[in-house]
């Protein structure tokens, strides 16, 4: 058990090393090692002092992700965390790479705290469903001031060693190896006769608002519970004892270890590192990417070109015209520019970026020896596969070439080249250096070593790809049309775009549908619309209200008006009068009799709609997994990540009662909601999408 904490006197220093590669996880036997090792330093009467430092590249990353979902061991995180800052020795923490979590609660135990230059710190149990639980409300809140700490805790944001120590988190930076650094740290403050400083001695913080922190916190999180109950937690930290306040915070972790919410947080981090682990994909080794092409300058092109030029790699984009090129040129110049304001990269690395690793270009031949070309034009057919076609003259064997359509058959557009082995589809959103989202579009002919190179692209520009089949929309804009169309029956049949946008707020979005095609431009969701026209099933229901806005010019924000009405410098708008005007007048040619629906029902049929689409996508292998599914919906599509996506919500709720709310909206459309024969088939035998996703894993 203690060969993960290594003991070793220098002098009157104790050095307990913590040696649990790679990252140094709070396991037991790391906790169980903390502990004995405590006890032999102040068993040894020539130890004035104990250095705490982790081997590797960090000093403590957090809790142990193999022990997720464990019955936990003793010694529990916070037996640990007070038996270090009891101790009559003079203890100091050496920090390095990343203290994250526990690993900030550890260093938080320690009376004294140095760090390199390079170190970050930070408490992102709120991404988790939960708060920190191991005394971090307690302490944090002593050293920082109550209102710091809970930016800190409620953010879940990790700090770099210049603000830990402005905000006095740290003590010292100092550069050099972490031992040896701490070493001379402790023995300066022992040559100063520094005493012992435990936090939990601090004067308690200073009471602020806690009623209005708490309602702005739980406003600002959408619904997630865990920051505004972290809000609680320091409220504990400002209003009782110590030792009552652990006490309070350990209540609360607990608490929040039997919500749902947890379960979705725990599901979503865990799928976000399984989502790219394809088995087809073993061994399979990826072409080499250095260089990429770009096929239009647009939003879409300039953000991928972006994205691309920010990881590194060269970018030829190509533009039909000189004033084309140059628009895309401004577009670009525009991203790289706000990477500058947000700190992300410097201003020499904007312009080396801007004027040495971008090329820009009106001729198909400057693509001759980029190693992958991504399309961004116009979604047309006719249109993509000329650009295929050329594509296909020009490239050099072994590039890959790729479609970023969102809707169309990446096996026809393949069809257009001689090498439909080297042709896949790279769906981004957008904007695409911001979105996380790759669907990576895998057609019939691709090659594996083409999608292996896809994966190992989105990888390298920081996205979380998700294989898709082919189909109309492929996994997320195919479920988006259903989920959007549940959303259009509910306004044919009386409820307002408004009071379903308010509904889809409150469950969790960010944002409701209507506000979204807003967002995004009406014109995309009209020309959808006239393109799925003339093989439209004629027991389809489909509202007109949304063509009038268009056919009047009315696009959504970029025009000013859509279902919302747009004033200049005024954030969001306001409801559009027209549109119930128009609503109005379909339910009238349609012979339509109004009725209420409830905020429950609105929230019911729009994730029944979800759901029943999604299980239909897995149960056509367009998504192999379910949690590929809950991915796409939660990178792409804004669902809320505490819920874990629409099928981990949908095993929450019940596969059972979520059919049987189906087969009753289909005895008033039973076109619409045909039952998934998917979810069907695990409601028959007792099982769970997430049974799905651990077979898939075995």
């Amino acid at each position: 058990m203690t060969d993960k904490i290594t003991y070793e006197r220098q002098g009157e220093i104790a050095v307990l090393r913590i040696t649990n590669p790679p990252v140094n996880a709070l396991s037991h036997a790391v906790r169980q090692g903390m502990m004995e090792r405590m006890d032999e330093a102040e068993a040894d009467e020539n130890v004035r002092a104990v250095l705490i430092v982790g081997e590797g590249r960090a000093f403590i990353a957090g809790a142990d992700i193999r022990e997720f979902g464990k019955t936990p061991l003793e010694p529990h995180l916070p037996d640990v965390c007070n038996r270090i800052e009891s101790s009559p020795l003079l203890v100091v923490a050496s920090m390095h790479g990343v203290s994250l979590g526990g690993g900030l609660e550890v260093a938080l135990s320690a009376h004294y705290r140095i760090a390199q230059p390079s170190a970050r710190v930070g408490l992102p149990e709120v991404n988790l469903g939960l708060i920190p639980g191991a005394g971090a409300t307690q302490r944090l809140p002593r050293v920082i001031g109550a209102e710091m700490a809970i930016e800190i805790i409620t953010s879940g944001r990790q700090i770099g060693a210049g603000e830990a120590e402005d905000l006095g988190i740290v003590d010292a930076i100092e550069e050099g190896d972490p031992e040896t650094v701490g070493l001379a740290y402790a023995e300066r403050l022992l040559a100063e006769g520094a005493a012992r400083r435990p936090v939990s001695e601090m004067p308690a913080p200073a009471p602020i608002d806690w009623d209005a922190t708490y309602a702005s916190v739980l406003k600002r999180g959408r619904g997630q519970i865990a920051p505004a109950q972290a809000v609680r937690a320091v409220q504990a930290a400002s209003e009782l004892p110590f030792a009552e306040g652990l006490k309070a915070e350990r209540q609360m972790f607990w608490d929040l270890m039997k919500t749902d919410q947890r379960q979705g947080m725990i599901h979503a981090f865990f799928s976000e590192r399984a989502v790219g682990a394809l088995p087809e994909l073993k061994d399979v080794a990826p072409r080499d990417v250095k260089s990429v092409g770009v096929i239009g300058g647009g939003t879409m092109g300039a953000g991928i070109a972006t994205a691309a030029l920010l990881s590194g790699l060269s970018v030829t984009l190509v533009e039909m015209t000189q004033e084309a090129a140059d628009a895309a040129h401004s577009r670009i110049d525009g991203n790289l520019s706000a990477a500058v304001k947000r700190g992300k990269i410097s201003r020499e690395k904007h312009d080396a970026l801007l004027n040495g690793a971008l090329t820009l270009a009106t001729d198909y031949d400057a693509l001759s020896e980029v190693d992958l070309v991504v399309e961004a034009v116009f979604e047309d057919m006719e249109v993509k596969r000329e650009v295929f076609g050329r594509l296909d003259a020009v490239c050099k064997p072994g590039c890959v070439l790729a479609t970023n359509t969102s809707y169309l058959d990446v096996n026809e557009i393949a069809a257009a080249t001689r090498r439909p082995e080297d042709v896949i589809g790279l769906h981004f959103f957008s904007p695409a250096h911001v979105m996380k989202l790759l669907e990576i579009v895998v057609a019939d002919a691709t090659a594996p070593e083409v999608v292996a190179t896809g994966f190992a692209l989105g990888k390298r520009l920081g996205k979380v790809s998700v294989r898709a089949g082919v189909c109309d929309g492929f996994i997320g804009n195919r479920i988006l049309a259903t989920f959007r169309a549940a959303a259009d029956h509910m306004v044919l049949d009386g409820a307002t775009p408004f009071e379903i946008d308010s509904a889809i707020r409150n469950f969790g979005f960010a944002m409701g549908p209507f506000e979204v095609s807003d967002l995004a431009g009406l014109d995309i969701g009209w020309a959808t619309r006239k393109r799925k026209a003339p093989t439209l099933d004629p027991r389809a229901r489909v509202g007109r209200y949304a063509d009038r806005l268009c056919e009047e010019g009315n696009f959504g924000q970029k025009t000013g008006k859509g279902f919302y009405i747009y004033e200049k410098d005024q954030r969001g708008g306001t409801p559009n009068p027209q549109v119930m005007e128009y609503v109005e007048a379909e339910r009238a040619e349609r012979g339509i009799t109004p009725r209420d629906f409830s905020e429950d029902e609105i929230q019911r049929r729009y994730m029944a709609a979800m759901v029943n689409e999604a299980a239909k996508v897995v149960g056509d292998g367009i998504a192999r997994r379910p949690l590929d599914v809950d991915m796409v919906l939660l990178f792409g599509y804004g669902f809320p990540r505490y819920r874990g996506g629409p099928l981990k919500w949908a095993d929450m709720v019940g596969l059972p009662a979520l059919l049987a709310d189906i087969e009753g909206y289909a005895q008033e459309d039973d076109f619409f909601w045909q039952p998934a024969p998917l979810l069907k088939t695990l409601v028959d035998k007792e099982r769970t999408f997430d049974d799905l996703n651990k077979e898939a894993a075995a």
